[in-house]
């Protein structure tokens, strides 16, 4: 993994003191760059979300607050998980951050081997999630290049249909549907009626279950 495909943890804190101690501490661990940021603005201005990572957030800041900065990025929708850092924190404001989909909130002052495994955990998650995103798209790609026939004989066999009944419900010939049925499995790298079946459950066009004995050579 080179580096610009490290994940990165952006720290968010206005005290200069606290800020250059978490970069210390965070870039002595292996798997991910640090970027650090005075405030919430800075951060809207200079980072890339397209970057795998997540967030280390103070709650309170000036101009725009930790909370405020969740709910600004839900709202533009840059879903990046954030992990909360302060020493203000109350009950109340907890629970309203984590409602709104904050991984954690840790009290200053944190352990250390609290605050990198909430990181690790919040990083995992980020990797994950676009690698489904990236696994979601690439199936879109690949079923947007099948013909609308072949659309058609795939919706059939994802439902365990044979090729001859394949070929009596849309008016064509066994053999044409056959040849259809192999072409779709190819772009869609798929071997059996249940991987088809998984390719529509992904892109939310089917939801029929099946036997996983059926295969494309029927």
């Amino acid at each position: 993994m080179t580096i610009s495909e490290l994940p990165v943890v952006r720290i968010i804190d206005d005290n200069d003191v606290m800020r250059e101690s978490l970069v210390f501490l965070l870039e002595e661990e292996d798997g991910w760059i640090v970027k650090a940021y005075r405030d919430a603005e800075e951060f809207l201005d200079n980072d890339d979300f397209e970057q795998a990572g997540c967030i280390l957030l103070d709650i309170r800041m000036p101009k725009m607050s930790g909370l405020e900065l969740q709910q600004y990025l839900i709202n533009i929708s840059i879903d990046i998980p954030i992990v909360f850092l302060s020493g203000h924190a109350d009950v109340a404001m907890a629970i309203h951050a984590l409602k709104r989909g904050a991984l954690d909130l840790l009290q200053k002052p944190v352990d250390d081997e609290v605050l990198i495994a909430a990181l690790h955990s919040a990083v995992e998650k980020d990797i994950k999630r676009r690698n489904e995103e990236a696994k979601i798209e690439s199936l879109e790609q690949k079923y947007a290049l099948l013909t609308q026939r072949e659309k058609e004989v795939v919706m059939l066999a994802a439902q365990g249909l044979m090729n001859k009944v394949i070929a009596d419900k849309l008016g064509i010939s066994e053999r044409t549907a056959q040849t259809h049925r192999g072409v779709a499995c190819r772009k869609l790298n798929a071997k059996t009626s249940v991987d088809l079946l998984r390719v529509l459950q992904t892109l939310g066009l089917e939801s029929t279950g099946l036997d996983d004995t059926k295969t494309i050579s029927q």
